[in-house]
């Protein structure tokens, strides 16, 4: 946990990578599951902002 706290500090990609991924499935279970309105509706932006910031990260040093 600290590796990957300090990963996330000193800007690697690794951990960046990962916390990206992590929105973007969030994203996809909000919107994939029928319970809650509210989870619904912020399930595109929650991917979206993932998405973008899978695409920025990936240019972090290794």
């Amino acid at each position: 946990m600290t590796a990957f706290l300090t990963g996330l500090l000193h800007l690697r990609r690794g951990p960046w990578e990962m916390l990206a991924t992590i929105l973007i499935a969030l994203g996809v279970v909000m919107l994939m599951q029928p319970f809650f309105l509210w989870a619904y509706s912020w399930s595109f932006l929650v991917t979206l902002v993932g998405t973008v910031m899978f695409i920025i990260t990936s240019h972090f040093p290794e």
